[in-house]
């Protein structure tokens, strides 16, 4: 293992990411150029644990606000990043990786039911595990669901790729003067409510010492940089 090369990662990636410039389902070029990095850094010794959003299929909080009952429309968007992760799976395996889906949600016809100590065993064969259905409860965002699974695994850090370069006062895609942080605290996140992950889960890992790192996925290149410690992004920490 390199020098500053972390040993167990969570990360954490949106739906979106894997729709590409289309905003919907699953853009194939995109997720075999992602499972390419992602599979880069496997191969270095790195044991990664992801977790995939569903926002390319479905997003529970914009459809309960169409009037849909809030669970249910939690419950489908549980199902969209089951989808999304049998399809990372699929495109990691392609790349030689071996892969597994490991769902909150029973479905054993589909993926393996999430136990934590099978998920360490996976981890440390080499294997990278992919947890799908979120925490399998309503109300907790996938973000949420990244940071429980990074604590249950001992994961180092917990890295969330993004469209924008790392934490910023402001949207910098609306906003020519937004204030990049290179470094920030898990209380000034809070209290600024900067929106850059749910309150909870930012909230979870301060209470636990585990710190965040958000970087931009558009970069090429990036997820291995993280991964070996270089300053990427914005680190949230204590």
């Amino acid at each position: 293992m390199a020098v500053g090369q972390f040993g167990r990662i969570l990360l954490k990636l949106s739906g979106e990411v894997l729709a590409g410039e289309e905003r919907f389902g699953i853009n194939a070029e995109r997720i075999h150029g992602l499972a390419a990095e992602v599979a880069g850094v496997a191969q270095t010794g790195v044991q990664i644990g992801l977790v995939v959003g569903g926002g390319n299929f479905f997003r529970g909080v914009a459809a309960a606000a169409h009037n849909m009952d809030r669970v249910a429309a939690d419950h489908m968007g549980m199902l969209a990043t089951v989808i999304n992760s049998l399809a990372l799976q699929d495109a990691l395996e392609k790349q030689g990786v071996p892969t597994r889906v490991m769902t909150a949600i029973s479905m054993p016809t589909v993926a393996e039911p999430y136990i934590r100590r099978r998920a360490i065993r996976h981890l440390e064969k080499g294997r990278i595990v992919v947890f799908a259905g979120g925490t399998s409860n309503p109300y907790f965002s996938t973000d949420t669901a990244a940071t429980l699974r990074g604590l249950e695994i001992h994961a180092e850090i917990v890295a969330k790729a993004t469209g924008v370069d790392g934490v910023y006062d402001k949207d910098p895609r609306k906003h020519a003067d937004a204030v990049f942080y290179k470094k920030i605290s898990y209380q000034e996140v809070l209290a600024k409510a900067l929106g850059v992950m749910d309150a909870s889960a930012v909230a979870m890992c301060r209470d636990n010492g585990l710190p965040i790192v958000v970087f931009n996925l558009n970069t090429t290149g990036n997820i291995m940089r993280m991964s070996m410690g270089e300053p990427v992004g914005t680190l949230i920490g204590a």
